[in-house]
């Protein structure tokens, strides 16, 4: 079986589900997993990276390509 397949299928037995003990158990267990995969995945920023990010928003401060906290805040608050 695939993994589409797989994922149907379990998504289906998830919908059957009738245990709420058993549903915050699988919630918890997803939330744990997903957490220490990105910390697996997870690779500090080097000096160089740091510096070249420092480099470029001094750059974009300098040249207006950055937008408010205020505006920002209020496009976000469109979204919903």
């Amino acid at each position: 079986m695939d993994l589409e397949a797989r994922k149907i299928s379990f998504v289906q037995e998830f919908l059957r589900l009738q245990n709420e003990e058993i549903v915050s158990g699988l919630e918890k267990l997803l939330r744990k997993r997903k957490a220490e995969l990105i910390e697996k995945n997870f690779k500090p920023m080097t000096m160089e990276q740091y510096n070249a990010e420092i480099d470029q928003a001094m750059e974009d401060s300098k040249n207006g390509r950055m937008i408010k906290a205020t505006d920002l805040k209020a496009k976000i608050q469109k979204w919903n």
